[in-house]
C-alpha cells in the first residue's frame, strides 16, 4: 500500500540557500515583502519577532536559521504566511522567511517518497522527498517547523 498518496497535492515551491523546498497550497495564506519585524526577547535565535499584518500580530521564523543555514537577506527574499495547527486543534498564521518563491506545482503521490532517517528529529519537519520537474524537493510540515503556541504566547505578549 503507497502510504504517500495522501501527500499528493499542489505544493508551492520556495528557496532556502538554493535548494528547493515545497509547502502545501493548503496550507499557504499569503506571500508578502519581508515587512517590520519586531523582535522579542527569549526566543530561540531563529525567531525574527512578530509582524503586523493588515492588523493581525502574526510570529516569524526565519527558515534558513531554523535549519541551522546562515541567514541572508536577498531581492527576493518573502514572508511566506502559513496557516499552522496548534496543539489545542486551532490554526493560527505564522510567517516564514525565505529566499524566494519558486512556482506552484501539482507533486503525485507516486513521486514522494518518505523523508530518510538521518538520526532522531533531524527530520520530524519534513513529510518526505519528492522528484518534481528533475529536482528533489523536500516537503515541509508547516505543522512541525516549530511549536505555534510558544510563538503565539510571545505574540500576544507583544
Amino acid at each position: 500500500m503507497n502510504t504517500t498518496k495522501p501527500l499528493e497535492g499542489k505544493y508551492l515551491s520556495v528557496l532556502l540557500q538554493g535548494e528547493s523546498y515545497a509547502l502545501s497550497v493548503l496550507k499557504v495564506r499569503e506571500i508578502v515583502r519581508i515587512p517590520k519585524i519586531n523582535p522579542l526577547p527569549h526566543l530561540p535565535s531563529y525567531v525574527r519577532g512578530v509582524m503586523n499584518l493588515r492588523g493581525q500580530v502574526i510570529p516569524v521564523i526565519d527558515l534558513r536559521s531554523r535549519f541551522g543555514l546562515q541567514s541572508e537577506l536577498g531581492e527576493r527574499t518573502c514572508v511566506v504566511v502559513a496557516n499552522v495547527a496548534t496543539s489545542r486543534g486551532l490554526e493560527r498564521p505564522m510567517g516564514m522567511i525565505v529566499d524566494g518563491v519558486e512556482d506552484v506545482a501539482f507533486i503525485s503521490g507516486a513521486d514522494i517518497e518518505p523523508p530518510p532517517f538521518l538520526r532522531a528529529g533531524a527530520t520530524s519537519c519534513l513529510l518526505g522527498m519528492a522528484k518534481s520537474k528533475g529536482q528533489v524537493k523536500l516537503l515541509l510540515d508547516v505543522d512541525r517547523i516549530d511549536d505555534p503556541d510558544a510563538l503565539t504566547a510571545g505574540a500576544r505578549a507583544a
